[in-house]
């Protein structure tokens, strides 16, 4: 690279550099931004357009790292043996250093220099969980199909918000924050409901986490079914059999209005397939029967093994991606349906009202504008972007969702050589590409039906294309709900890291810190340090406050019913050191 310098330097210093040139309105989503400092970010909505210079506040004295807040110092851990397990505060995890790209080198901690600090969210998942549509019914084949902390989303969502408000800078360098970009699922069942909840979370706000009947909670958890957790309720229902607990004002309290803070720092966006698909894996946007039961006043609350499966099969195996048979699976099940009150926030909402909601001023928080996307996302029909996060970092938001239906993703040829050419526009500075699918996941080429000639590829081209550019040294996402860092070595010494992240939704409820430094000897490391929300491990079941209940969305996951218990990863795949050779 042709400059290197401190973060805790160059973040004082306004970027004199242009936008990332366009490759042409189609092809290139023009939402570009530079987060100066904490409370200082510019977007350009013009491709061509340069980042404004801004006011500088005095520098401030650097951090120092720390480890408190992070589960370097400490994490979630269950108590007991059997059963429903309460949670306390256990050891924290130590950070593995990988040496599998490049020989970590003696000295290169008094050597290094911060390039970039940021967090990545990731699958926060936020439910309308009375929304008409919910496949919760699947439990009845598989019990991990509905979660008994689903109703907690939001509060836990905000907790989350609260940790990264409350961190110190970065933890090994202790350079600024620069940002947190959310890598995808930050809704669940595509309702402008959740869309609404999320950007509140994100940039500040009350919200009312309830949809239906305002005055009361209308859904699983109250419907006298053995099959869900019935917290407010006596019933001997499956989850209390394993140990859950009464709760009553469980649900009065999980619909009651919440605060957000928003984030103290700028945020940017990146699409998933539960933001892009109705339920996260349905190409049906339009579908007029499926549109009016989103927003209608009846809901399927239960179904037996046999059709739970068969439909479980089809989501599975995407024998199913346009919902045809979904569609002919409630009409066949109307007669148990029962009645909800019907509400129009639920509607499903469309690539472009979600672009909306990003570029609407109500939902700015501290910036950027549009969250990383612009107008000429909007004009184009994309929903990739490209942004400079310091002088010698940039950042590139893909879209790899297919909106020819499945959850599984790919990118299609437009995206694919813009990703090329920006890579090759840019490669005097580093660069950190996100997405919402992992290189394993997007094996899914269905022809989107905006693009039906458009040929779409998958993880190994998106792999072959970022290994052939030296300034590449991390692909951050989601998807998977699990820790997994994943080295890729390319020929002539190219080489970068694949980090995915756990999500918020499934225990263990993860968020990353990831810092890019320079070593001065030939190298670059790349730390990784994962962080709770600020929920306290401890739960008291007598508190249902907003702290209470994120506190409870947390044991409530550990202890939901076929949950996977090693989404964690293993010790190398959660705090890290990852170096690789300098390009």
């Amino acid at each position: 690279m042709s400059r290197i310098r401190s973060v805790a330097a160059s973040a004082l210093e306004v970027n004199r550099r242009t936008v990332l040139a366009a490759a042409g309105a189609v092809s290139l989503s023009a939402g570009v931004g530079y987060a100066l400092r904490p409370t200082d970010s510019q977007a350009a909505t013009t491709a061509a357009a340069p980042v404004a210079h801004s006011r500088q506040a005095p520098a401030a004295a650097p951090l120092a790292p720390y480890t408190k807040g992070t589960t370097l110092a400490s994490v979630a851990a269950p108590l007991g043996s059997s059963g429903y397990r309460r949670l306390g505060d256990g050891a924290g995890w130590s950070r593995v250093v990988r040496g599998e790209l490049a020989a970590p080198k003696s000295g290169r901690a008094g050597r290094r220099t911060a390039l970039a600090a940021f967090v990545q969210f990731t699958d926060l998942h936020l439910q309308d969980v009375q929304h008409p549509l919910r496949l919760e019914y699947l439990r009845s084949h598989d019990a991990h199909a509905w979660r008994p902390h689903e109703a907690l989303t939001v509060p836990g969502a905000i907790s989350l918000v609260e940790r990264v408000n409350a961190l110190r800078g970065a933890p090994v360098t202790g350079a600024p924050l620069h940002f947190v970009m959310t890598t995808g699922d930050n809704t669940d069942n595509n309702a402008h409901s959740e869309l609404e909840w999320f950007m509140k979370v994100m940039s500040g706000g009350r919200i009312t986490p309830n949809s239906g009947d305002p005055k009361h909670y209308e859904g699983v958890q109250n419907s006298g079914l053995k099959l869900y957790w019935q917290p407010d309720s006596t019933l001997r229902d499956g989850d209390k059999a394993l140990g859950f607990p009464q709760l009553k004002g469980f649900l009065a309290a999980a619909v009651r209005e919440v605060q957000s803070p928003g984030l103290k720092l700028p945020w940017y966006s990146t699409v998933g397939n539960h933001d892009a698909l109705p339920l996260g894996c349905y190409g049906s946007h339009g579908d007029p029967y499926l549109a009016e039961a989103a927003i209608g006043g009846k809901k399927l609350f239960s179904v037996s093994d046999a059709d739970a499966r068969k439909l479980q099969d089809a989501i599975k195996n995407a024998t199913d991606p346009k919902a045809a048979g979904y569609r002919d699976f409630l009409k066949a099940h109307a007669r148990s349906m029962r009645s909800v009150t019907p509400d129009e926030k639920r509607a499903p909402y469309t690539q472009a009202d979600y672009l909306k909601a990003h570029l609407d001023p109500a939902h700015q928080g501290l910036g950027p504008v549009g969250h990383g996307y612009s107008s000429a996302n909007l004009d184009a029909g994309t929903q990739y972007y490209a942004f400079r996060i310091s002088d010698d970092v940039i950042g590139i938001s893909l879209d790899t969702t297919d909106a020819g239906g499945h959850y599984e993703g790919s990118i299609g040829t437009a995206q694919l050589n813009w990703l090329d050419k920006t890579l090759k526009d840019n490669k005097d500075s580093y660069a950190v590409v996100f997405s919402h699918h992992t290189s394993k996941t997007m094996d899914n080429t269905r022809p989107d039906p905006a693009r039906p000639g458009e040929k779409r590829h998958g993880g190994a081209e998106v792999i072959s294309v970022l290994s052939a550019h030296a300034n590449v040294l991390a692909w951050v996402n989601g998807h998977i709900h699990k820790n997994v860092i994943t080295p890729h070595q390319a020929s002539g010494g190219r080489s970068f890291w694949e980090i995915s992240t756990a999500s918020h939704v499934d225990y263990p409820h993860l968020a990353r810190i990831i810092e890019l430094v320079d070593n001065k000897d030939g190298t670059i490391s790349l730390f990784t340090t994962l962080i709770e929300s600020a929920a306290p491990h401890r739960t008291d079941f007598a508190d249902l406050s907003q702290t209470g209940l994120a506190a409870l969305y947390r044991e409530l996951a550990y202890n939901a019913p076929g949950a996977n218990k090693t989404l964690a990863g293993s010790a190398a795949d959660r705090n890290t050191e990852l170096v690789l050779k300098k390009g």
